[in-house]
């Protein structure tokens, strides 16, 4: 069972990760939010591809679920941290943040 005080030591342990307010949650970021964490810690909202939703709600269907908008059909999704063992969470937040890295320039 993780909670939300897990997801910050977690996230804040992968390199370049910073926390800040992002409306009613806190987010967590290196180039981009990969993550962000519910007021009441009870939840988090992560950053994955559609590809990497469909699979996580296949296999967790209790813990993850599609955020239900648009924001949903881009892959963010919705963990129920009570429903989330350590290396679920840890899983979760490396697949996450593997998509918010700088992107390399353009070369001439």
């Amino acid at each position: 069972m993780a909670t939300g005080e897990d997801l910050r030591r977690m996230a804040l342990s992968l390199e370049g990760t910073t926390e800040a307010p992002h409306f009613d949650r806190m987010a967590f970021k290196v180039a981009r939010i990969y993550v962000t964490l519910a007021a009441d810690e009870r939840t988090a909202n992560f950053k994955f591809t559609p590809d990497e939703q469909q699979f996580k709600c296949m296999m967790l269907p209790d813990a993850f679920s599609p955020v239900p908008n648009a924001w949903g059909r881009q892959g963010w999704t919705t963990a129920d941290l009570a429903r989330l063992g350590a290396e679920d969470l840890e899983n979760a937040l490396r697949t996450a943040v593997a998509h918010a890295q700088p992107r390399k320039p353009l070369r001439r």
